[in-house]
């Protein structure tokens, strides 16, 4: 069978329809969301055959259809019409916007709440390292004969410190040329890699200093893997409680508890993709196939990103939720590099006119 032009016009309708009710939808609301120019017995034919084709599915307790997966793809990639943010909601998202430059950590948590505030469904924020987590500067401060103080700078520019301590004494004196070895053969590299270098130059190094460059290695290696482990900021996850998808309590508890999760594997953007849509089963992880989910990128800066990501119903609004999150994105972006927000898009057309 052909995917007509006129069976996708059909399958745009149901889809949009039932996003908008969560509600099988039947041919006489297709015939009218169409004007009239296909009448229903037809619209039923064609019905028949997009869910032969894997486009549509139909519940057992309704004559109605809904979209599968395979049509959501289909409309996702081919037949949503791009949504025009109204001005309301880009003042919305610049007000929004106008955060103070604070510490990572809150900026990117506050930046997931006022997402779900704006697409009304759960978000999941992070930042994330773009390339390899390593030490860019080592310095080391005397406090005693057994106890230093390493101050450790990451490639992105975070600075962790914490007492280092050695069984065997060390002198002040001693502690420019250990930060000298540190600097010139400890940074840029990973953890394996600085594991394997400290092994290497054991047998030329006298027993103190080397016993202080181990202790202040493993700390290092201890920051590089804190660093690594993007911390994950979730919002608005009682809002799946308002879905009529989740009126099972089980289903729902499943889905927050997975949200809620640390250790859970959400969808990242492409490396070099702003944004990704995955619907349904194209999700990796069980939790999530009966889920969609939108996530945006942007950079931060200092070879680190920010990913915002929208969890909802397979009937997501994706026009919608894929217009607001990639303004927000696109004004995070800006904030971040240039401390300005993206010029509103009516301004622009207005100015073109």
């Amino acid at each position: 069978m052909e995917l007509t032009e006129r069976k996708k016009r059909i399958l745009k309708a149901i889809v949009d329809d039932y996003i908008a009710t969560a509600e099988p939808v039947g041919s006489k609301a297709v015939a009218k969301q169409l004007g009239g120019s296909v009448s229903s017995a037809t619209i039923r034919n064609e019905m028949v055959e997009l869910s032969e084709m894997g486009y549509l599915e139909q519940p057992h307790t309704s004559a109605g259809r809904v979209p599968s997966p395979k049509g959501y793809r289909l409309y996702v990639n081919e037949l949503m019409e791009q949504h025009r943010l109204s001005r309301a909601e880009t003042e919305k998202m610049n007000s929004a916007l106008h955060i103070k430059m604070q510490e990572l950590d809150r900026i990117i948590s506050k930046a997931g709440q006022y997402v779900s505030n704006l697409t009304e469904y759960p978000t999941y924020a992070l930042a994330a390292g773009k390339n390899r987590m390593s030490v860019k500067r080592f310095d080391l401060l005397y406090v005693d004969a057994s106890s230093v103080i390493t101050v450790v700078m990451t490639n992105d520019d975070r600075v962790k410190s914490g007492i280092v301590r050695t069984q065997m004494g060390i002198e002040a004196e001693q502690l420019p040329a250990l930060a000298t070895v540190l600097n010139k053969e400890f940074t840029g590299l990973t953890t394996a890699d600085m594991s394997q270098k400290l092994m290497g130059i054991s047998q030329h190094t006298l027993p103190a200093a080397f016993m202080l460059l181990s202790a202040t290695v493993d700390f290092a290696e201890g920051v590089l893997d804190s660093a690594g482990r993007a911390e994950i900021f979730t919002a608005g996850t009682n809002r799946i409680l308002n879905l009529p998808e989740y009126r099972d309590i089980d289903k729902a508890s499943q889905l927050i508890n997975y949200l809620s999760d640390d250790e859970a594997q959400l969808p990242v953007t492409d490396e070099n993709s702003p944004m990704k849509i995955l619907i349904g089963p194209e999700n990796v992880s069980s939790a999530l196939r009966d889920t969609s989910v939108v996530v945006a990128s942007y950079d931060i800066g200092d070879n680190m990103r920010g990913l915002i990501g929208v969890v909802g119903p397979v009937r997501m609004d994706y026009a919608t939720v894929a217009a607001r999150l990639s303004y927000f994105a696109d004004g995070m972006a800006r904030l971040f590099g240039k401390n300005e927000l993206p010029t509103r898009r009516d301004d622009k057309e207005d100015n073109n006119k």
